[in-house]
């Protein structure tokens, strides 16, 4: 009774705490492989079949109740289980069988007589043809078919994975889900994977634990012959009798177990994930038209009616259906007249709710409103490419600017026209156009050869002049030298180029606060003792704002908080101190704008209108009106010339003046960039290729 207190001491562990629930696993498998060496006398073989059977009850049970696969997701792991522990039991029901059987039907236990005796009347022959009857549904019919679902299952959840990855990319990048919702949303794609992939290969347990059934029948049939013929003198009519029977109650009390786990497999991976069990499935789809039970009846009817024919049962079933069919019905009409007289209050005048925090509509940081035309293009239903394209945006921008854009929140805008969009920054537009789906954008980069029939527009980032054109015209432009681009990408390049245009605005308190706590996990102490004892949250966002004004990226975090941490506590004008910050990212900024170790060829200076420009940031009085206009018109002259040299357009002074003309000519000049000598590293060489003049 050693492996009887091990099944007590199991069932205790089961029914503890969560400490023990580990335990469960190891302890079963132990147990369950000792049944196969260990001897088991009849009383425990009964406790043991009687547990396998009401198991396999329960698994067939809690699968029909499951609203969806993943709910029971530790069904291939007990479907190994229960395979494991009928085989188990069938080897020591074998050994007892083969050891105690010439002493009659009742030697391997009551469980065993009671299928081998009663259920098949002690007819062996019956017997033998009932288990070929099982094996055959279960082995051939459910087995089969649940493993051919499962297969199916397996490869189409496989091939389906990638769009359910992308529609939850998309939802958060809306800003439709959060990412909880996102990271939840992933693993149960995964987890749905792995449990068909699990079941295509647990259903092949089920398939050979049927034809071990059948070939451990056969072997209990032949070697009792030989036992009881050979070893205990029987003679062969008695032997036979008596080991065919016991080896029939043996297979019947595994068979029907397994036919029970096989159809509750069937049943996992067959149903259509709803929010109903498969008993409501059944009962409200199957039963839930009258009109079909009616008509079943009046043909059932009909054939009650045929001379020959068993009249009584064809017409119970008949009455029964006409009898369901009007209860249908009734409950039907009864659901109707609720929801009217629900309905029928509507219309009276109720008192108005009192207004609540929930009614303030929070503005979004970044906005696109689309035309109704352009949904398909932010639809992944229509296989729509913007969703994708804005979420490379951000990333993108993530990576070059330093921090995180906030979501584009996307919602469609039946007032504009059709084909518009808008793009909306804290509510406000910030941009707007059109867009074509279906049709390809050619645009003129200034040097194509040849026009083409369509639209004419303008790029809506850059304002070149554009063609909207048919896609069987796109190789054809190319080949003209137009750069084609479709219609998701005109949306998502025009979103792009005012998100970084706008980065300063788009860097809140918030978006600051998360900076410094992803710098804080790898350098803690360089927060630690700067923000926000030294510097306050809002001095060193003015700070970040400054720099990204002025197109600066704020990616090397650890020298601006270096330079802050330097000279936060003497200088606390945030100007002078992103001018200092500036100086120290000095090689990063020239080498945006000048890459490799090319030759910086600028716009310069005169001599004598650096030194009025001097004399009047001495005095603190400003530029002359006419100083001011003769700097503007000479500085685009400059500009100009740069543009047809392909240079850029980039002017160097003394570091004194170069927050003066920055913010000067950046306000009327928005292509011109301002640098320092101070801010050019030693070893760049400095060409001056136009120079501004002026007189005070």
């Amino acid at each position: 009774m050693t492996l009887l207190s091990s099944w007590l001491r199991l069932a205790g562990l089961m029914a503890s705490g969560n400490k023990s629930k580990g335990l469960v696993g190891p302890v079963l498998i132990i147990l369950i492989l000792s049944m196969m060496v260990l001897p088991l006398p009849p009383f425990l073989l009964d406790l043991l079949f009687t547990f396998n059977i009401a198991l396999s009850i329960m698994v067939l049970l809690v699968s029909m109740y499951t609203m969806k696969a993943l709910d029971f997701a530790a069904f291939p792991a007990v479907l190994l289980f229960t395979t494991l522990l009928r085989l188990s039991l069938n080897v020591a029901s074998s050994r007892v069988v083969l050891m105690e059987g010439h002493t009659g039907p009742d030697a391997a236990g009551k469980v065993i007589e009671a299928f081998g005796h009663f259920l098949v009347g002690g007819n062996f022959a019956v017997g033998v043809m009932v288990f070929i009857i099982l094996v055959v549904i279960n082995f051939m019919v459910i087995t089969k078919g649940a493993g051919r679902i499962a297969e199916v299952g397996a490869r189409f959840t496989l091939d389906a994975m990638p769009g359910k990855q992308m529609a939850i990319d998309a939802d958060l990048n809306a800003g439709l889900i959060g990412e909880d919702v996102a990271r939840k949303r992933r693993a149960e794609v995964a987890q749905e994977a792995a449990f068909y992939g699990s079941m295509d290969g647990a259903s092949k347990f089920v398939r050979g634990d049927a034809v071990a059934g059948l070939l451990i029948l056969v072997i209990n049939i032949i070697g009792g012959l030989i036992v009881g013929v050979a070893q205990h003198g029987l003679d062969f009519s008695a032997a036979a009798t008596t080991y065919t029977l016991l080896a029939i109650g043996d297979g019947l009390v595994a068979q029907i177990p397994a036919l029970v786990i096989s159809t509750a497999a069937g049943v996992i991976v067959s149903r259509v994930t709803t929010d109903e069990d498969v008993g409501g499935q059944l009962t409200g789809q199957l039963f839930a038209n009258p009109q079909v039970l009616f008509l079943t009846a009046g043909v059932i009817g009909l054939m009650g009616l045929i001379p020959g024919m068993p009249n009584l049962a064809f017409l119970i079933i008949a009455g029964g259906l006409v009898w369901l069919g009007r209860r249908v019905a009734q409950r039907s009409a009864s659901a109707v007249s609720v929801g009217a007289a629900a309905a029928a209050p509507a219309p009276a005048a109720t008192e108005p709710q009192e207004a609540s925090w929930d009614d303030v509509a929070l503005v979004d940081p970044l906005g696109l409103e689309v035309g109704y035309r352009l949904i398909s293009l932010v639809d992944r239903a229509q296989n729509g490419e913007l969703l994708g394209r804005i979420k490379s945006i951000r990333k993108k921008f993530a990576q070059e600017i330093g921090f995180l854009a906030p979501v584009v929140h996307i919602r469609d805008n039946l007032e504009i026209k059709p084909n518009a969009y808008v793009i909306k920054l804290k509510g406000v537009p910030i941009g707007h156009g059109e867009a074509a789906p279906g049709q390809w954008m050619a645009i003129n980069p200034g040097q194509v050869s040849a026009t083409l029939p369509g639209t004419q527009t303008k790029d809506p980032a850059f304002g070149l002049p554009a063609i909207w054109i048919d896609a069987s015209l796109r190789e054809q432009a190319q080949i003209y030298g137009y750069t084609v681009v479709d219609a998701s990408t005109v949306v998502a390049t025009h979103l792009n180029h005012l998100i970084h245009a706008h980065a300063a605005e788009l860097l809140g308190r918030q978006e600051v606060q998360q900076l410094l706590d992803r710098i804080g996990k790898e350098s803690p102490m360089l927060i630690q003792d700067l923000v926000p004892k030294t510097l306050s949250l809002t001095t060193l966002q003015k700070v970040l704002q400054n720099l990204l004004e002025e197109e600066v990226p704020i990616r090397d975090m650890r020298t601006i908080l270096d330079v802050l941490a330097e000279h936060a506590p003497s200088v606390s004008d945030t100007t002078e101190l992103t001018s200092l910050i500036r100086l120290a990212l000095g090689r990063a900024i020239v080498q945006q704008i000048y890459p490799g170790n090319e030759e910086l060829q600028v716009i310069g200076l005169d001599s004598s209108l650096d030194r009025v420009l001097l004399q009047a940031l001495g005095n603190s009085g400003g530029l002359e009106p006419g100083l001011a206009d003769s700097l503007l018109r000479e500085t685009q002259t400059a500009i100009d010339r740069q543009t047809q040299l392909g240079l850029a357009s980039v002017l160097v002074v003394q570091h004194p003046l170069r927050v003066l003309l920055a913010r000067f000519l950046r306000r009327n000049l928005a292509q011109l960039k301002v640098l320092s000598h101070a801010e050019i590293p030693d070893n760049r060489t400095i060409k001056v290729t136009a120079t501004i003049g002026g007189r005070a």
